[in-house]
């Protein structure tokens, strides 16, 4: 079974950062701080022993040998804590005075006169620190090199070093508690103003996404920032939703109540022939209304998105003759002349080839739709530096200057008093267009209608 790590709270990552390395610091330190108080207390009481093979030279040689007196060990071994022990011996190796066992010494070549040598060593059993050192003495009226040894044992040096590193660890974790603690507090208080914003919003309704407008430190101003982007969208994501619900529901409701009513009347017919006719009705009424929800299905999908960013390279002019092509083939038998001409070098573009195929199926049903007595309808596809032209011209009534503009909003109809299209043909051929950067116009034709798509390459 995995075990699951939990996540930190800010807070507790915060302190973590800050404290956690403030303790290994103070735990660097100390270590630190042994090792120096660990040489110094080794020099201090090195040079002790140097001081006492000073004095114990001094002492035996004037007293012609004699062993220390019990009051200067004493003194010693009081102020240093550590037994003292020595032994000295003559010019030609004979033992003086002092003690036999001494320490094995490690230094097996001459010694320099006067320099002392210190080591560590075994005495009995125990560790010892040693010195080791030759010097120039009288015995018996005579001149020569004696060499003298003291040792001492290193449990109080080694007490010494261990009081003084805890003393400094107890320091250190003082003050890294102290830091803790301020640091844990000035945290949760810096982090009041965030918690304040949380807050704010908690106490907002579900529906309120205004953006927020309250102080914050200049560290969560790029967070506010984000969020009312993000309430931005959201309003803007709602507004569209509710549109599309508003328009769904206002342009469905007619054309079902069509078809109800229809459907009742044909119930009632009289006779076949009526029956067919008002069955046929009934299939007019359902054919219109699922171009109706088509056209408000692909609205939706393209109102306030932007779609180049999702799209890919297509080959443009295979495309729209296709697209054109098939038309034609639909619409042949109704005495529609299709014409499909290409200008320019070809190219692909990035685009969605659905959404411009959606494009060319609107623009060829608006121009049958309104086109004249002997329809003939011209799709162009042009190619030019930087940008793409989809043209589909008709030879019907065009459309007058002053609707050149409005022709594009939903449910607008030119001749509202026909019963032909529902207003969004053209509407979700300049959404489109506008999802991939592009727009599309109405040219000012003498005759008939041109509409052209811009598509940026």
């Amino acid at each position: 079974m995995k075990l699951r790590l939990r996540r930190l709270a800010l807070r507790e990552r915060l302190f973590l950062m800050i404290v956690a390395p403030l303790v290994l610091v103070a735990i660097l330190a100390s270590v630190a701080r042994y090792l120096q108080f660990t040489n110094v207390s080794r020099q201090v009481y090195d040079n002790t022993l140097y001081s006492i093979a000073l004095t114990i030279s001094r002492d035996v040689m004037q007293s012609q040998g004699d062993m220390l007196t019990i009051q200067l060990l004493n003194a010693m071994t009081s102020a240093l804590g550590d037994e003292i022990f020595y032994r000295v011996t003559g010019p030609n190796g004979a033992y003086v005075t002092g003690y036999s066992d001494a320490p094995i010494s490690s230094f097996s070549t001459a010694l320099a006169p006067g320099k002392p040598n210190y080591y560590d060593s075994v005495a009995n059993g125990v560790p010892v620190r040693a010195l080791i050192m030759q010097d120039y003495v009288n015995e018996n009226g005579g001149k020569g090199l004696a060499t003298v040894e003291v040792w001492q044992t290193v449990s109080q040096r080694k007490a010494l070093s261990h009081d003084l590193i805890f003393q400094t660890m107890l320091y250190f974790a003082i003050l890294v508690s102290t830091a803790a603690l301020t640091v844990w507090f000035g945290i949760t208080f810096g982090l009041r103003p965030l918690r304040e914003l949380e807050g704010a919003i908690l106490a907002r309704t579900p529906d309120d996404l205004k953006p927020i407008r309250r102080w914050v430190p200049e560290e969560l101003t790029t967070l506010v920032e984000a969020m009312n982007s993000l309430f931005t969208r959201l309003n803007t994501a709602f507004a569209l939703r509710d549109a599309f619900i508003s328009d769904a529901a206002h342009q469905v409701r007619n054309p079902i109540a069509a078809i109800q009513a229809q459907a009742e009347a044909a119930m009632t017919a009289p006779t076949e022939k009526v029956l067919r006719e008002r069955i046929a009705d009934v299939a007019d009424v359902a054919r219109r209304t699922g171009r109706l929800t088509h056209q408000l299905l692909s609205m939706e999908r393209v109102r306030g998105r932007k779609m180049r960013s999702l799209a890919s390279p297509i080959d443009i002019a295979t495309a729209v003759e296709d697209t054109t092509r098939s038309f034609a083939e639909r619409v042949i038998t109704q005495g529609v002349a299709v014409i499909y001409e290409v200008t320019g070098e070809r190219r692909w573009i990035q685009a969605d080839s659905i959404l411009i195929n959606e494009v060319l199926m609107n623009l060829l049903d608006n121009a049958v739709t309104y086109a004249g007595e002997t329809p003939t309808i011209t799709v162009t596809l042009r190619f030019l530096a930087t940008e793409v032209w989809l043209e589909v011209a008709d030879d019907g009534p065009g459309i007058s200057d002053p609707l050149r503009e409005r022709v594009f909003d939903r449910f607008f109809r030119a001749d509202p008093d026909t019963l032909q299209g529902c207003g969004l043909g053209l509407a979700i051929v300049q959404d489109i267009a506008r999802s991939h950067n592009g727009r599309a116009i109405v040219l000012p034709d003498t005759e008939g209608c041109t509409i052209r798509v811009i598509l940026p390459n």
